[in-house]
């Protein structure tokens, strides 16, 4: 049962906030995009679950991505 809160605690604290980060790129609510994702992996059989550990581990390490980048007032700020 150890073994499962720790689980439970993991997909909660750090996998939740794809669905968020999504939500809020495309202006959406939340939970549209985690019906989504839910449904999504029923009719493909699981596959988009792939997907979602893999957008929770870039977003995880986005520090190590340029996602945001300044954008330069005039072409002597370089």
């Amino acid at each position: 049962m150890r073994t499962i809160q720790k689980a439970l605690f993991f997909f909660e604290m750090r996998s939740y906030g794809v669905c968020e980060w999504w939500a809020r790129k495309l202006g959406i609510s939340t939970s549209k995009v985690r019906i989504g994702f839910i449904y999504g992996s029923f009719i493909a059989l699981g596959s988009p679950l792939f997907i979602y550990f893999g957008m929770a581990w870039i977003l995880e390490h986005k520090h190590y991505f340029k996602f945001q980048s300044k954008r330069r007032k005039s072409i002597w700020e370089l």
